[in-house]
C-alpha cells in the first residue's frame, strides 16, 4: 500500500501557508501574517518532530530496522533539503512584503539607517528605563560552558579584545517592536535594534566588532512516564522544568556571523554541523503578529458575527435546546451562544450537575469563571483536565488549580491516554443537555479557527455522553455506544462499518459517496479501506488541511486542502447511505494517536435541516477554487482551474448569513 510520509506531507502543507505569504493577491498585511504563521510552525516542527527523528537516528541501527520502517537518517536529509528551498522562497516574500508596506507607510526598520533620526530620544529613553532591566550579559570564559534558553533570543558579541559574550535580547519580557510614529509613517522598530544602538552602555570598557543575532532551538516534546503510579501532575511540572533542558535540534545564528564566534559558540554548546543553521539577520518572525494597523487597504476586513435570531429572541438557551438542537460554525457564528449556554448553567437553580473536558483552555477562560461561579452557587461540577496538551501544560495546571481551589472537582489526564474530546454536559433532575464540539472550548481560539459546535437535548446521545463522563472519572468501560462515536472503543469498527456500507451500496449498482474533511490523515487501516472503497467505485472526496500519509490518485481518491484566514480546524464525516445520508462531526482526526491513544467524541447531526446545512458547507469546501488547491501525487499544493469563482470561507459566511 502506497503511503506518503507524515513529516514531508507536513512540510507540503505548511509550503502552502507559506504560498499565502506570497500570494499578491492577499493584502500585504495578511501576507506577513502569514509568514509569521509559517515561521511558528517550522519552529515546532524542530523543536519536535526533527528532534524526534534526530534521537531515532541515534539508535543502533539494528535496533532501527526492527523497530521502523524508514531511514531516519535519510529523512532528515530530504526535510532539511525541502526545508531549505522553502526558506528562500520564504526570505524573498518577505523582503517584498516589507518594501510592500513601506509604500503605505508602514515601515519595519530592518537595519539600524532605517531608524528616523526624530525617534533616537525616545528610543534611548526607553532602552534606559525598560530594556535595560532585563539584560543579562554573559562573557564567554575559556573551559565554560554555555546555556540558551529554548527558542530565546541572544545575540552573540565578538569584541576587538578577542573576547566573545552572549546579551539576552528579553522578547519574553517586552514587546519585539517599538512603535513610533513620524510624519506619516508608522515605524516599527526591533527590540533587538533597540538595544544594538546602546551596546556601549552594556559594555563600556569593549570595543564591538561583531554582533549576530541566534537562536537555540531544543527538543521540546515532554517524555511523561504514563504509568498508573505516581503523580501525574508532579511529574509533568518536573517535565516542563526540564523542557529548557531539551536536546539541541536546530542552531539559527546570522549567516554572516564572525567564524571564529561561531565556532566558541558550536563548542560551547556542544553542537554538531547538523545543529548548525544559517538565517538572516532577525530569528523569531512569528513575532510579526505584533504588528497593527489601522488601514483596511492592507488586512482583511472584519465579518461581524452572524446572529441566531432564535437564540437572541430566546429567554433560555435551554428551553430553546429542549425544542430542537442548535449548531453553530465558528468564527462566522459569535462563541458568545456558548458562553451564555455556561452562564445560564451557573445561575440557573435547577441545574444540578456540570461536566466538561478541556483540553487547550484559553488564557483568560470565561468559560472557566462561569464554571468557578457555578460551584459557588452550589453546583457539582467537575472537570476532565488534559494536561498533556503539548505547549499548553502550565497554562491548563493553572487553571485547574484556581478551579480547585474554588470546589470544582478536578479529574486529570488518563495514564496512557490523551483526552481530546470537546464536550460537556449539563445535568437538571430530568433532564441533560449537551455541548458536543469540534474545537477546544475556548473563546480565543474561535476568532480564528473554523470550528463547529453542536448543543443537544437528545435524550440517548446525552445518556451516552454521561458515560463517557463515567469512564473518564472512574475508568469504568462504558456499555456499547450506539449514537457516538468514541476512540478506544467503537470508532476504528464504526468508520470501517460505514464505509464498507458504501461500498456494498456501489457492489449493488446503486452510488456510494464518502466526504471526509480532516486535519490529518495517517491511520494505515482507514486508509487502505479508502483505497479498497475508491476501487469498488465509490466516489470518496477527501479534504485534509495538514498531513495526508494517502497518496492522492490512487483508485481515484482526490484531495483538496484550504488554507483561507481562518484555520480550518473542524472535522466532518459524510456517508452518503442512498441518499439517506448519515453525517458525523467530532474532535478526532484519523490518524493513529486520535483513534489509538486518545479518547475523542464523534457525534452523529440527526436534524435534517442541520445535515443539509453542513452537506452545504461541505459543497462549497470542495469546490474552493480560489484558497482551495488539488494535493498531487509528488506533494504539491496545485491551484485549480478558477472555473466556479467560489472562497469556501467568504460564501460559507454569506451562506450563514442569508
Amino acid at each position: 500500500m502506497e503511503l506518503y510520509d507524515r513529516d514531508l506531507s507536513w512540510l507540503s502543507f505548511n509550503y502552502r501557508v507559506l504560498m499565502e505569504g506570497m500570494d499578491k493577491s492577499v493584502p500585504l498585511l495578511e501576507r506577513l501574517r502569514f509568514l509569521a504563521i509559517y515561521s511558528s510552525n517550522l519552529d515546532e516542527f524542530f523543536r519536535v518532530r526533527v528532534a524526534d527523528i534526530r534521537n531515532i537516528a541515534g539508535i543502533d541501527k539494528k535496533k532501527i530496522n526492527e523497530k521502523i520502517d524508514f531511514n531516519p537518517q535519510e529523512l532528515l536529509d530530504r526535510i532539511h533539503k525541502e526545508v531549505s528551498h522553502q526558506l528562500s522562497e520564504y526570505g524573498t516574500s518577505l523582503d517584498e512584503v516589507i518594501n510592500g508596506l513601506k509604500e503605505k507607510n508602514l515601515i519595519i526598520c530592518t537595519s539600524l539607517e532605517e531608524i528616523p533620526a526624530e525617534a533616537l530620544p525616545s528610543i534611548s529613553t526607553y532602552f534606559k528605563t525598560r530594556v535595560s532591566a532585563f539584560l543579562k550579559p554573559v562573557i564567554l570564559n575559556e573551559g565554560e560552558d554555555l546555556f540558551l534558553d529554548n527558542q530565546a533570543l541572544y545575540f552573540a558579541i565578538a569584541f576587538e579584545s578577542g573576547m566573545h559574550a552572549c546579551l539576552n535580547i528579553p522578547s519574553d519580557k517586552l514587546p519585539r517592536f517599538f512603535k513610533t510614529k513620524t510624519g506619516k509613517s508608522t515605524y516599527f522598530i526591533f527590540l533587538d535594534d533597540v538595544i544594538r544602538l546602546h551596546l556601549d552602555l552594556v559594555f563600556p570598557k569593549e570595543t564591538i566588532s561583531d554582533c549576530r543575532c541566534i537562536k537555540l532551538n531544543k527538543n521540546a516534546d515532554l517524555q511523561i512516564d504514563d504509568e498508573y503510579e505516581g503523580d501525574l501532575v508532579a511529574k509533568i511540572e518536573n517535565q516542563i522544568q526540564k523542557r529548557n533542558l531539551g536536546i539541541p535540534s536546530r542552531f539559527l545564528f546570522d549567516m554572516n556571523i564572525d567564524g571564529e564566534l561561531l565556532s566558541n559558540l558550536a563548542r560551547k554548546l556542544k553542537l554538531s554541523e547538523e545543529d548548525m543553521v544559517s538565517g538572516g539577520r532577525y530569528h523569531n518572525l512569528n513575532d510579526f503578529f505584533q504588528i497593527s494597523s489601522n488601514s483596511a487597504e492592507i488586512e482583511y476586513l472584519e465579518n461581524p458575527h452572524i446572529l441566531s435570531e432564535e437564540v437572541e429572541n430566546s429567554r433560555s438557551l435551554f428551553k430553546l435546546i429542549e425544542k430542537k438542537d442548535l449548531l453553530f460554525h465558528f468564527p462566522y457564528h459569535s462563541y458568545d451562544y456558548i458562553l451564555q449556554f455556561f452562564n445560564e448553567a451557573a445561575l440557573d437553580p435547577n441545574v444540578l450537575e456540570i461536566n466538561v473536558t478541556f483540553y487547550r483552555m484559553a488564557k483568560s477562560s470565561l468559560i472557566g469563571e462561569a464554571l468557578i461561579s457555578a460551584a459557588k452557587n452550589g453546583k457539582k461540577v467537575t472537570v476532565f483536565m488534559e494536561v498533556k496538551a503539548r505547549f499548553d501544560e502550565e497554562n491548563n495546571l493553572h487553571w485547574a488549580r484556581r478551579m480547585k481551589d474554588a470546589g470544582i472537582n478536578i479529574v486529570y489526564s488518563l495514564p496512557g491516554l490523551k483526552v481530546h474530546a470537546k464536550v460537556a454536559l449539563v445535568k437538571k433532575k430530568s433532564k441533560m443537555y449537551g455541548f458536543y464540539g469540534t474545537g477546544n472550548l475556548n473563546e480565543k481560539t474561535s476568532e480564528i479557527y473554523c470550528d463547529h459546535g453542536l448543543l443537544s437535548s437528545n435524550k440517548e446521545m446525552n445518556k451516552e455522553l454521561s458515560s463517557v463522563f463515567k469512564f473518564l472519572y472512574s475508568r469504568k468501560k462504558p456499555k456499547d455506544f450506539e449514537h457516538l462515536v468514541v476512540s478506544q472503543f467503537n470508532a476504528m469498527d464504526r468508520f470501517l462499518e460505514l464505509i464498507d456500507r458504501e461500498i456494498g451500496h456501489v457492489k449493488e449498482g446503486k452510488k456510494g459517496l464518502i466526504i471526509i474533511k480532516l486535519n490529518n490523515l495517517q491511520e494505515q487501516t482507514l486508509i487502505k479501506k479508502l483505497y479498497e472503497a475508491a476501487a469498488e467505485g465509490v466516489e470518496v472526496r477527501m479534504i485534509v488541511r495538514s498531513i495526508c500519509c494517502l497518496v492522492p490518485g490512487t483508485e481515484g481518491i482526490k484531495v483538496k486542502r484550504i488554507v483561507d484566514r481562518y484555520l480550518e480546524h473542524a472535522r466532518v464525516f459524510y456517508f452518503d447511505n442512498e441518499g439517506k445520508s448519515e453525517v458525523y462531526m467530532g474532535s478526532s482526526d484519523w490518524m493513529n494517536r486520535n483513534l489509538h491513544r486518545r479518547v475523542e467524541v464523534t457525534y452523529p447531526i440527526y436534524d435534517e435541516g442541520l445535515k443539509r446545512e453542513l452537506t452545504s458547507i461541505l459543497d462549497l469546501q470542495w469546490k474552493d477554487d480560489v484558497k482551495g488547491v488539488w494535493l498531487s501525487p509528488e506533494l504539491k499544493n496545485e491551484r485549480p482551474t478558477v472555473e466556479n469563482n467560489v472562497r469556501a470561507q467568504h460564501d460559507t459566511y454569506e451562506f450563514l448569513a442569508d
